[in-house]
């Protein structure tokens, strides 16, 4: 099942990537000569029309091959003819649709776990909730002098309270009553707690919101991660390949498909900010040599631009070998 789980990751993240591109640019009129899911030989190939669509045997990656995408043509269906503003939609495009696979992949996380509400599902036994008399099915509407909202509301009131005890406001059969309750700080979330769970509720808009939400904090840790990296904060052998991602994938798979999904979410977020990196090969390489020629007018010609990608994808295949080989090492040669 792992290989399976992970064979499906690579191929939908990828189609989803690929696709993006592809319907941008039949959309904007380039001539697509290939679309390919998967890298070497075909394993299955049909042309449609101006385009061949094919199936090829290692699930790793795939491309849409466009007219003119690194080499001069003189097609007037070209991705060189088309203009500048067409290009970028299309390079982005990819990004742009792994970026909304994440955001649905957390929607449906976030609906299927439900999101917490302020109403007491557990409470923990000898917690200091307990003692102060809180029970299940308590709704809390306000802690001190604080009016709640939502369950982050509770957790920031009661986890940065600084007296010893803290009044908490609960409705209970329709009456509101106030209870005081003792603080227990633990160490190692850093917060006070008292020993309440809050119940949870399916929801529709409030799962959208934090699907979206969930994206941009996933995003912002991402690019934290990135800028450590090229401060030297963290090592180039930290990071994964194939190898690595399958490996996680078994580690999900035994805790549950959520955590597959969830998994999967977080690839599609890295492939769509990876891809969007002005580094030559890269779709934000291209797009970074869109605005370079734009400015430049006809210096740098399509071959020229064509050599400094295929010098960058050479340097990443370089770097996959290397990340990959780390891999084996961390995963493979200790259970050996």
């Amino acid at each position: 099942m792992t290989v399976i789980y992970a064979i499906l990751i690579f191929l939908v993240l990828i189609f989803v990537h690929e696709f993006g591109h592809f319907i941008t640019a039949k959309a904007c009129g380039v001539k697509v000569n290939e679309f390919a899911l998967g890298m070497g030989p075909a394993i299955f190939k049909k042309q449609k029309g101006e385009t061949l669509y094919a199936l090829r045997i290692f699930p790793i990656g795939g491309y849409c091959a466009m007219e003119g995408e690194d080499e001069d043509s003189e097609h007037p269906r070209a991705f060189n003819n088309r203009p500048a503003w067409q290009r970028a939609i299309v390079l982005a495009a990819g990004s742009l649709m792994n970026l909304l696979t994440c955001v649905v992949l957390l929607i449906i996380i976030a609906f299927w776990a439900g999101q917490p509400t302020t109403t007491l599902e557990n409470i923990e036994p000898g917690s200091p909730a307990q003692a102060a008399g809180l029970l299940p099915g308590d709704t809390i509407v306000q802690v001190d002098d604080v009016k709640v909202r939502s369950w982050d509301d509770v957790i920031q009131s009661i986890g940065q309270a600084e007296s010893e005890t803290i009044q908490i406001t609960v409705v209970r059969d329709g009456e509101e009553i106030g209870i005081t309750s003792d603080l227990e700080y633990n160490k190692e979330q850093k917060r006070n707690m008292i020993g309440i769970s809050p119940a949870s509720e399916r929801h529709v808009g409030s799962s959208f919101a934090a699907g979206i939400k969930n994206t941009g904090k996933m995003a912002v840790m991402m690019y934290d991660t990135l800028r450590q990296l090229f401060t030297g904060d963290v090592s180039v052998k930290e990071l994964s390949g194939p190898v690595g991602i399958v490996y996680a994938v078994n580690v999900s798979a035994q805790s549950g498909i959520m955590y597959v999904v969830y998994l999967a979410a977080l690839l599609s977020l890295n492939l769509a900010i990876i891809n969007m990196l002005p580094l030559p090969a890269l779709d934000g390489g291209r797009l970074l040599f869109l605005v370079i020629r734009k400015i430049t007018g006809k210096r740098v010609t399509d071959e020229m631009e064509g050599k400094i990608h295929f010098i960058g994808i050479t340097l990443l295949f370089m770097l996959m070998i290397y990340v990959t080989f780390n891999d084996v090492l961390r995963f493979i040669v200790p259970k050996f």
